[in-house]
């Protein structure tokens, strides 16, 4: 991926990661357009970033995404870059379908919806990249959010699938968070457990800018769940995550 002079959409831009990253890609000298479903939130993010766009988007609605594709192909032609951010994570008590179908259509039909749309765009730009972002639990599952974990897993299988297909007309990079300090959960940005905002996009920006970008950025803090497998403790690992004994 080129570091300065993309065109990127962030989806769940106004906040946490899709936030902050946000921040970093406008700083590098890319136009960025931020997407989600809060407008006050983007305008927040715009105000303090002259020059980045809005847009909102319902990751859940079909017809919402194939909509907004038209409008910002038609706004930004130049449009070579997707970070597909947005996503949702909601504790489950045994099989919860509300939040179940919620999740699959936020987490994971959102995203292949969206890339499906671009793609056309995509395909038509000298150096296109989709970024998506999956998270540690993918390699290792918290119990208590099984059907979050499951599209994460889903996304991760996504990814390297696209990736194949796609190889030398679209780079296809997976970004692997560890828990972070975000309100993507109650009480995940006061957790002493979680890594720092700050500190975990400083890292996974030093990895974007490696030249060539790797496939997917794993930074150091998630590696005790991304490379549980690789390393033969993965049972070890789930019990702990999930304070099993």
């Amino acid at each position: 991926m080129q570091n300065s002079g993309n065109t990127i959409l962030v989806t769940g831009g106004g906040s946490g990661i899709g936030a902050a990253l946000a921040h970093e890609f406008h700083a590098a000298g890319n136009q960025v357009i931020i997407a989600g479903r809060r407008q006050a939130a983007l305008d927040a993010m715009a105000a303090d970033h002259p020059g980045m766009a809005t847009m909102t988007l319902d990751m859940t609605d079909a017809g919402d995404i194939t909509a907004f594709a038209d409008r910002i192909v038609e706004q930004f032609p130049a449009l070579n870059a997707v970070l597909l951010n947005a996503g949702i994570m909601v504790a489950e008590q045994g099989i919860d379908l509300d939040v179940a179908e919620a999740t699959v259509a936020t987490n994971l039909l959102g995203p292949i919806r969206l890339a499906h749309a671009l793609l056309p765009q995509l395909e038509a730009q000298a150096n296109a990249t989709i970024l998506t972002v999956s998270s540690g639990l993918a390699f290792v599952p918290l119990a208590a959010t099984p059907t979050y974990s499951a599209t994460k897993a889903a996304i991760h299988s996504w990814s390297l699938s696209m990736r194949a297909q796609l190889k030398g007309r679209v780079d296809v990079i997976e970004i692997v968070p560890p828990g972070v300090q975000t309100d993507l959960m109650p009480g995940h940005a006061e957790n002493p457990d979680m890594m720092k905002l700050d500190d975990y996009i400083a890292e996974t920006m030093a990895l974007l800018r490696q030249q060539p970008t790797p496939a997917e950025i794993h930074v150091e803090r998630v590696k005790f769940l991304s490379e549980a497998t690789k390393r033969g403790d993965f049972n070890q690992v789930f019990a702990a995550l999930n304070q099993q004994h």
